[in-house]
């Protein structure tokens, strides 16, 4: 079946072709036989539309430009003119955009609802809102290190005196940036947290330092709540963060009896919210995150074990278009 698909992401020509999952599906989706526009949240619109009857429904629509894509560095992509797309016609919304979840976002998120469940929206933009990844993964305590979010200073003095090792991360944050490793004898958590609040309303995201991270970050892929592939994000040399932004190394890896574990435990929930396509990140034994706005990874997977990711997304959103 060709369906009308409109992804919502940043501007097409800071695709990274190499590794960015959005291009992944994209490029799917095309092989597919779907027709492909794109947009930016800037170009979004909502008005009172089409009247039907005595009820008046609100219209979405966004300036966009039809799409194709190619795996050529430099020439990877050919817009058409622009038009004015009614995003309710549309029978799938991508809604990929990098982070940060600021105001921005959460607004977009608002304006996508009006949309659902005629068009479907990928991830469904009421769960994404819902469950910022540093606070989804909140909700299951039992699979997850020592964590504290607070603005209280105090609280986070006392968890540093408990725990030693630290790390302390923006709550709101992604791509690794603001995340910092505080050792038992670094004096610098004062001013750390000095500098976050004097620039930031939100509170910090606290936990303890797993020194498994030493041997990788591992991010699993997720496909409608089912375990699909996984890779192991090493840190560079001197650094903490193994974010693939900040020189993290990306290597082939397995899924232990403790992954297949976290996975049950929070694959039914992604599947009844919605969150078709998710990331989460492990540590150790210890699931730290679950990525919902922006999930990366499928192109890395892809290259070690030969699983079409891009492929099995769109399946289940196919299926979820059909049912």
């Amino acid at each position: 079946m060709g369906l009308k698909i409109a992804v919502q992401m940043d501007p097409m020509e800071s695709v990274n072709i190499a590794g960015d999952s959005t291009f992944a599906l994209m490029l799917e989706a095309q092989a597919r036989g779907h027709a492909l526009w794109h947009y930016q949240v800037g170009d979004m619109s909502l008005s009172e539309g089409r009247r039907h009857g005595e009820r008046t429904v609100e219209r979405l629509t966004a300036k966009a430009r039809p799409v194709r894509v190619q795996r050529v560095q430099g020439g990877h992509f050919t817009f058409g003119p622009v038009e004015k797309l009614d995003l309710g016609s549309m029978d799938v919304v991508l809604m990929r955009q990098d982070p940060p979840f600021d105001m921005a976002y959460i607004t977009a998120t608002h304006m996508l609802e009006h949309i659902q469940p005629h068009t479907l929206v990928v991830n469904d933009p009421a769960a994404v809102r819902n469950a910022p990844e540093k606070i989804l993964v909140t909700h299951f305590p039992q699979l997850m290190p020592p964590t504290l979010i607070s603005w209280d200073v105090a609280a986070i003095r006392a968890f540093r005196d408990e725990h030693k090792d630290i790390i302390v991360k923006p709550l709101f944050g992604n791509g690794g940036a603001g995340v910092f490793r505080i050792k038992p004898d670094d004096e610098n958590l004062g001013a750390l947290l000095e500098m976050h609040f004097a620039r930031s309303r939100e509170p910090l995201m606290i936990q303890r330092y797993e020194p498994a991270v030493r041997q990788g970050d591992k991010r699993i892929i997720l496909i409608d709540g089912e375990p699909a592939g996984a890779i192991n994000r090493v840190p560079a040399q001197g650094e903490a963060r193994s974010n693939m932004h900040v020189g993290g190394r990306a290597e082939p890896s397995i899924l232990t009896s403790r992954d297949r574990d976290i996975c049950a435990a929070i694959g039914p929930m992604l599947r009844e919210q919605g969150l078709v396509f998710v990331g989460i990140d492990v540590i150790g034994d210890w699931l730290t995150e679950i990525n919902v706005t922006s999930p990366t990874g499928i192109q890395e997977v892809s290259k070690f074990d030969g699983t079409n990711l891009a492929g099995l997304v769109w399946d289940a959103i196919e299926r979820r278009v059909q049912a």
